[in-house]
Parts: C-alpha cells; sequence; structure tokens
C-alpha cells in the first residue's frame, strides 16, 4: 500500500508539472490575475462575519476564451448554527446553495460539479490569515441528492502572499491562496484518477474572495495524462456586493 502511495503521488506530482507547461503554453485569452504584492496587516483581520442579506456578486469567464459565460448572485438568506448562502445564476436560475457550518467552514459546496455535501465540515479559506497557516484536510463527501455512498476528499490549502488587487467591483487587499485536491474520488467509478486545483484572492472586508481561478482535470483506464480529459476552467470576479 505504501508503494502505491508513493507510486501515485509521484503521478500527481509529475502530472502538475505537465500542467503548468500546458497551461502557459495554451491559455492566453484570460491572462493570470496580477496585484501588488504588500506586506502581511498588523494587527491580522478576521473575516467579516455573515449577517442575513449580504450580497456577492460575480461575473464568470472562461479562462481558455476569455468568453463570459454567467453571472451568479450569492446572498446570505439564515445565519445560527448554519450559515446559509442562497445562490443563482442569470443563466440557469436557482443554484444549490452553499452552507457554512460555523462560518469559514463549508458543509455544503456547490462550487464544483456535482456539488457537494461534507460528512465533516473543511475551512474554505486559511485557518489564521497568515501565509504560514498551511493545512491539509480529509473528509468524505456525498453527491448532493445522493445520500447512498460518500467519497473521499483531501484538500490542501496553502497561503501565498498578500496582494493588493483591482477587480471591477474595486480594489482590496486580499490573501492568495492556492487549494489543491489531488487524489480524490469521483462518484464516477470511470473516472480513476482526478486533479483539480484553484487560487483565490480573500478579502477580509468582504467576507469572501474577490476572484477566483479553478480548474480539474481527470483520467479514465487506459489514458496517459497528456490525453486527460479537462473539467471547466472558470474565473469569478466580484463585481459588486453589499
Amino acid at each position: 500500500m505504501a508503494t502505491k502511495f508513493i507510486q501515485v503521488n509521484y503521478f500527481f506530482k509529475c502530472a502538475s508539472v505537465s500542467l503548468l507547461f500546458l497551461l502557459a503554453g495554451c491559455i492566453t485569452s484570460l491572462p493570470n490575475p496580477q496585484g501588488v504584492v504588500s506586506s502581511a496587516p498588523k494587527p491580522a483581520p478576521t473575516v467579516r462575519a455573515p449577517k442575513v442579506g449580504q450580497e456577492w456578486v460575480y461575473q464568470v469567464r472562461n479562462v481558455f476564451n476569455g468568453e463570459i459565460v454567467d453571472t451568479v448572485t450569492e446572498k446570505v438568506v439564515s445565519v445560527g448554527n448554519e450559515v446559509r448562502i442562497a445562490r443563482s445564476s442569470l443563466k440557469e436560475g436557482a443554484l444549490p446553495d452553499e452552507v457554512q457550518s460555523p462560518w469559514g467552514y463549508v458543509l455544503q459546496d456547490p462550487h464544483w460539479s456535482p456539488p457537494q455535501k461534507f460528512l465533516v465540515a473543511i475551512p474554505m479559506w486559511p485557518e489564521q490569515l497568515n501565509i504560514d497557516s498551511n493545512g491539509f484536510y480529509r473528509t468524505r463527501y456525498q453527491v448532493l441528492g445522493y445520500p447512498d455512498g460518500s467519497y473521499y476528499w483531501g484538500l490542501n490549502i496553502s497561503p501565498l502572499q498578500w496582494e493588493r488587487i483591482s477587480v471591477p467591483a474595486g480594489q482590496f487587499l486580499t490573501l492568495k491562496y492556492r487549494n489543491e485536491l489531488p487524489y480524490f474520488q469521483s462518484q464516477d467509478v470511470f473516472r480513476i484518477f482526478n486533479y483539480r486545483e484553484e487560487e483565490l484572492w480573500l478579502a477580509p472586508e468582504v467576507g469572501r474572495w474577490v476572484i477566483r481561478r479553478s480548474f480539474g482535470r481527470y483520467l479514465l483506464g487506459g489514458m496517459r495524462w497528456d490525453e486527460a480529459f479537462w473539467e471547466d476552467y472558470l474565473e469569478w470576479q466580484l463585481i459588486s456586493w453589499k
């Protein structure tokens, strides 16, 4: 079992390097967001507490070609033991809710497809807002609406730096961090290797990220990594908030 894990770990490290070269070679339409590196704020800030009526509106773009694919509104509709965020799409209408319990720990996450319900909540952002608060979190999830099965999920959160960055909603001091999700189990039994990664710019004053840039890749049986299928590669930018 240990040998197998080392082999898989090596596979994904090599795959990650390959991805970087692939992305650099084929994605030019929507460049990576560029902020101004800033010193860490002192004292360390806290993320804005949730209140009913808080709202974030995001423009969603396809990173491959820069096309605007949707506008998504997320609004806090209840606060208590759980924080529930109702979501709606300009293109699709009502979307599954996001549920945090407690604030900052996601219990129901609709970001990836299909939406997930975690058996144990995991952090939405670094538990401490500093660049030394790396963390790896393991849990299992159910596909929303299908409670009969559960699947392994592992999340590595790596804070990178503080950046001041501009988006349509304004300019914000943000903590940039990376999420990596290697080895996770898909509900699709034909997917044998799964990898997802994203970079996020969290603005504590906003209570949420102002940019989120996510992609995923996976293999079916008999495939090589250079043949891997893409999931959506999307960038979310905040266009308004309250």
